[in-house]
């Protein structure tokens, strides 16, 4: 059993209306994230941290900022992609828990679909992948409005060949 561990910030786009796409899920009625990609900080979070269980580095080793193959990427592609890559290398992953920390928008509505759309794009049951929410009590770029983080933890089991 091996444990790894992400985080993932992105700043709001100034002036661009929603959808926001956190967790794979589109939330209305709430700013864009920049990013190269769709900018989703929750996958991008729950990447890092199986990547760095599987001793295989980090997303930006795997899908470098500023490539252009991954220009306006749907993070979910990108998850699809490291979880084929553990799956190639007979890891199986236990669960992931994952902590968005965001002062609006109100989330705890999209929490389930977050949680269907991770699972699936793992290929795992969604009772397997916990995501909750937090806000920064106002504090720095986060509880400012100005930006979205996530944070998330994941349990890999390799079988040996």
């Amino acid at each position: 059993m091996r444990v790894g561990f992400g985080y993932d910030i992105h700043q709001f786009r100034d002036g661009a209306s929603g959808p926001l796409r956190l967790g794979g899920v589109d939330i209305p009625n709430a700013p864009q994230l920049k990013g190269h990609s769709d900018g989703d900080p929750l996958i991008h979070a729950v990447i890092d941290a199986l990547l760095g269980a599987a001793g295989e580095g980090d997303i930006g080793k795997h899908f470098p900022p500023g490539e252009a193959a991954t220009a306006g990427i749907d993070s979910r592609v990108l998850l699809e992609r490291v979880s084929a890559l553990l799956s190639s290398r007979r890891i199986d992953i236990v669960n992931v828990d994952a902590t968005i920390i965001a002062e609006y928008p109100p989330l705890s509505d999209h929490f389930l679909a977050m949680r269907e759309t991770i699972a699936n794009a793992l290929g795992m049951d969604d009772d397997r992948v916990n995501v909750k929410a937090t806000t920064n009590e106002g504090l720095g770029v986060i509880g400012s409005g100005q930006a979205i983080a996530a944070m998330a933890v994941a349990l890999i089991e390799e079988h040996v060949r």
